[in-house]
């Protein structure tokens, strides 16, 4: 079983290694599976699931039991039985199947479009029917409201076959001249048709009425796109009542709404070959397209890739098993491929131990290689002298590099470095003499960054060994060692700075624990050396002795902690004196400024006093702010400060004020004059 990932998501080929032909007897194919490694480990998931050349449509039954693939040579169908891991039965066609529809749960209905113009009707017992359609056909799609076969090909007419009748019906007649897929929305039974113009033709059934036109060849130009001619439609699939998929012969896929002309995302596979299948995954909103050279699976809402495959061969049609993480390939082979991802979903019930494998094989990775192949870069090629294969069937481009056969590889290298043995032994001879100086005492090299604290620990490590061995206990873990603290001794950001305030601060309590430890270590050391097995008095005198010297390392440190706090404050206004004197000591140039269309040139005091606040230090600044009120600084319950800034107003937001005041004041007088006034008048009405 080959593994491969891309963007963390596993594939696992279960069609991967050798096949023991057909002709062979089973003692033969015995003894094959004990001598071969590869032959023994390999997954028979199905029994002979393969074509006698190629493999053109495959496809599952409703009920999911039944697998049916078409192909050549001689043209025949297949059908394998899921729940007994092999062949149900065979059948032989007079003529190659363009494409196939399974009308029923299991196999007992099933109709064949072949190459000339027939269709051809199979029973449970073998062939049922056959007829022929006018011009050579291309898809069709059955209609199971009505039991209607809606045929298309090369011609402008969709031929009418009713199953219930037994005869043909009118033919829908379209503006296309050719047509090549076909497909009816599950939901609302909306017959499409993909025409070679690179339209979409919607049909209503029931009135045989055209009820849509999509011009997909326009909306699949855009500015990253390269395409030589008009892009025909070459696949269509329906998701749910709204949704459609349409893919075109340049490579582009299209997902529309219904209800709008505009594509809702368009996706480019940048191979420029027709798209040959398009299947929806529900679980995680994927739309699986692929071409004859890769099967690529990508988020239908973003467009963004999921993962992709490259099968060895070119593919012809893609199925995948409902509501699992199977999928089947037809191909130009005569194995048919079948991949497990986990990540789409589980395993179908017939092969249930998939699961389990896969868990096992995560559980015990093993670094994936090609035996048969070796990866080489460009760089590689031109110290090999290979340039000149690139882009021939030699070398197969993936990634950043190429894969090559080993066999020639090797070959190339004999040529290009013939004396690679003497090499080969010197680099061996070098092996051998480093392992023996790793049995001499090797002195311990330090890092690049915080070389004193790497020190520390190696010195501390040293002790706390020593004193382990004596007790029998096992080591703790180095902290060199680990890699989550790796980074710490390698990037400068991590760098310890020494005068730093914080640094200096709290130095001399870890050096007094330091000193401690230490202590301690040596008192057990010396109660080991002596043996005693009582253990009540030296415990009562260490307890003494430790709180003693544990009151006069608390004075100790604390007496440091104070001075190193003095030298602070000192070295604080040793720097704002030099800073005032750098101050004093400059001197200011005249500077010319011009001023803005629309504003009057008021004075020089605003920008002096910017400019003197701008030299100031930020508590200077802090404490101005303080004075004329725009700030207010207060102590919250944690321990630090809490600083709230009033936002000045500009003179202009001053003027503004004082205007809108005016206009309130006279306002205010105009009503009172008129209400005086009114009330005078009313007064001499009653006097007269």
């Amino acid at each position: 079983m080959q593994v491969s990932s891309l963007n963390e998501v596993k594939i696992y080929s279960l069609s991967a290694g050798r096949s023991l032909p057909e002709w062979l007897s089973d003692r033969k194919k015995r003894a094959l599976q004990k001598k071969d490694v590869d032959i023994r480990r390999r997954i028979e998931l199905i029994q002979d699931f393969e074509m006698p050349t190629v493999s053109t449509k495959i496809k599952v039954s409703r009920d999911g039991q039944y697998i049916m693939a078409v192909g050549t040579y001689k043209p025949r169908v297949r059908c394998f039985d899921t729940y007994q891991l092999s062949q149900k039965f065979e059948r032989c066609l007079d003529s190659e199947v363009v494409t196939f529809e399974i009308l029923s749960d299991d196999y007992s209905k099933i109709v064949f479009l072949q190459c000339g113009r027939f269709v051809e009707f199979h029973s449970q017992h073998g062939h049922y029917y056959k007829t022929r359609i006018p011009k050579f056909g291309r898809d069709f799609s059955y209609h199971y409201p009505s039991c209607d076969l809606y045929f298309v090909g090369a011609s402008s007419e969709v031929y009418r076959l009713n199953l219930e009748q037994g005869r043909f019906l009118n033919s829908l007649q379209t503006e296309a001249s050719e047509s090549n897929v076909c497909d009816i929305n599950p939901v609302h039974f909306l017959f499409a048709m993909g025409t070679a113009e690179g339209k979409v033709e919607c049909w209503d059934p029931r009135t045989r009425n055209r009820v849509g036109l999509l011009d997909c060849a326009l909306s699949s130009v855009t500015a990253d796109t390269e395409i030589e001619g008009l892009p025909s439609i070459s696949a269509l699939k329906f998701d749910g009542a709204l949704n459609m998929a349409v893919g075109t012969s340049t490579g582009q896929v299209l997902l529309y709404d219904l209800r709008s002309s505009n594509p809702l995302i368009v996706k480019d596979h940048h191979y420029g070959l027709p798209i040959k299948s398009i299947q929806f995954q529900h679980q995680l909103d994927l739309i699986i397209s692929a071409d004859s050279r890769i099967i690529k699976m990508w988020n239908k809402d973003t467009g963004k890739i999921f993962t992709s495959m490259e099968p060895e061969h070119d593919i012809n049609d893609v199925c995948l098993y409902p509501n699992s993480g199977m999928l089947m390939t037809a191909n130009e082979a005569p194995k048919m491929n079948i991949y497990y991802i986990p990540v789409l979903g589980p395993a179908p019930k017939w092969c249930s131990f998939l699961d389990n494998l896969t868990e096992e094989l995560e559980e015990n990775p093993e670094s994936t290689v090609y035996d048969d192949y070796k990866f080489v870069t460009r760089k590689d090629l031109e110290n090999l002298g290979l340039a000149h294969l690139i882009g021939s069937s030699l070398l197969r481009a993936y990634m950043h590099g190429f894969f090559m056969d080993i066999r020639l590889y090797h070959k190339a290298k004999m040529m290009a470095n013939p004396f690679a043995y003497e090499e080969y032994r010197r680099e061996k001879i070098r092996q051998k003499i480093e392992e023996t100086r790793a049995q001499r005492v090797q002195l311990k090299k330090l890092p690049k960054v915080n070389k004193e604290l790497a020190l520390k620990l190696i010195e501390e490590e040293g002790e706390e060994q020593q004193f382990s061995k004596k007790r029998k206990q096992k080591n703790l873990p180095s902290l060199l060692k680990d890699d989550r603290f790796k980074v710490m001794f390698e990037n400068p950001d991590f760098q310890v700075d020494e005068q730093s305030e914080e640094f200096r601060l709290l130095n001399p309590l870890v050096s007094k624990m330091s000193e401690k430890r230490k202590r301690k270590l040596k008192i057990l050391e010396e109660l080991e050396t002596q043996g005693q097995e009582e253990e009540e008095e030296p415990e009562g005198k260490a307890s003494d002795a430790e709180s003693s010297e544990s009151s006069d390392d608390e004075k100790g440190w604390v007496e440091e902690v104070r001075k190193q706090r003095k030298l602070l404050r000192q070295e604080e206004k040793l720097k704002r004196q030099e800073r005032l004197k750098e101050d004093q000591q400059t001197l200011l140039k005249p500077q010319f400024f011009e001023i803005k269309e629309g504003e009057e040139f008021r004075s020089f005091k605003d920008s002096a006093k910017k400019q003197k606040l701008m030299k100031k230090t930020l508590e200077d600044r802090l404490k101005l702010e303080e004075k004329l009120g725009t700030l207010n600084v207060s102590d919250t319950t944690v321990g630090s400060k809490q600083a709230t800034f009033k936002l000045k107003k500009s003179e202009q937001q001053r003027k503004q004020q004082e205007a809108e005041k005016r206009h309130r004041q006279e306002r205010k007088t105009l009503r009172r004059s008129a209400s005086h006034l009114k009330s005078r008048r009313g007064r001499g009405r009653l006097f007269h």
